[in-house]
């Protein structure tokens, strides 16, 4: 077993306090996400952790990539058919949760994962490329498969199948925006003394503030 107890960083790089602090989680999200992506340039920024509870009781968290966010909320595309898309389906509860080591920041944000419109699946499918079009088609997602070349094979057919043609999206593709109901912002700080704002939706549609002890 390889013992880690000695792996320590001191986090000294930026602080989070009430008095320069917006109303609203979205702003202060926008501000830190913009921070983030200027210093890290065409890194993922946007990759996140999506957690659901799965339809065996059990929470399973993987990274994907946010595509847009506002003040409606937070929204990625996935498989429908997909283990999370069977999840968001029997419970929309869901966790996202971003960690910019860089900035020794990380985000963590309570909602209800809902799909986005047709119209709005659809443009984002036609911005993509031609592969990942292609990709999305072909692959039923968390489906267990023979091997790396029925893909590969599958995948081949398809690029003759659809050469020089439009390539639709499958109905089982598409969005979900998750509409924040608590978002939690956290800073880095020394002697583990971290800081920590919680959002929290009120009934009025406003944003309860609270200071959490690390």
């Amino acid at each position: 077993m390889k013992d880690l107890s000695n792996y320590r960083k001191s986090y000294e790089k930026s602080e989070l306090l009430e008095s320069t602090i917006p109303e609203d989680p979205i702003n202060l999200f926008n501000r830190w996400f913009h921070e983030v992506e200027d210093f890290e340039g065409t890194g993922e920024v946007n990759a996140m952790t999506v957690s659901t509870i799965g339809l065996d009781g059990f929470p399973k968290s993987r990274v994907v990539l946010l595509k847009k966010f506002n003040e409606d909320g937070f929204t990625f595309y996935t498989n429908y058919n997909s283990e999370k898309g069977r999840a968001i389906a029997n419970n929309s509860k869901v966790c996202l949760s971003f960690f910019w080591e860089s900035f020794e920041r990380q985000v963590i944000i309570k909602g209800i994962a809902q799909k986005t419109s047709e119209n709005n699946s659809d443009g984002y499918f036609e911005s993509r490329p031609d592969g990942s079009k292609l990709g999305a088609i072909v692959s039923n997602q968390s489906d267990v498969v023979p091997s790396r070349d029925y893909l590969e094979e599958s995948l081949k057919q398809l690029e003759k199948d659809f050469e020089g043609k439009e390539i639709p999206r499958p109905k089982h593709w598409g969005g979900y925006i998750v509409s924040p109901l608590e978002v939690e912002f956290w800073q880095g700080r020394p002697n583990r003394l971290h800081d920590r704002i919680r959002y929290t939706l009120e009934d009025d549609y406003s944003w309860k503030i609270s200071r959490l002890a690390p």
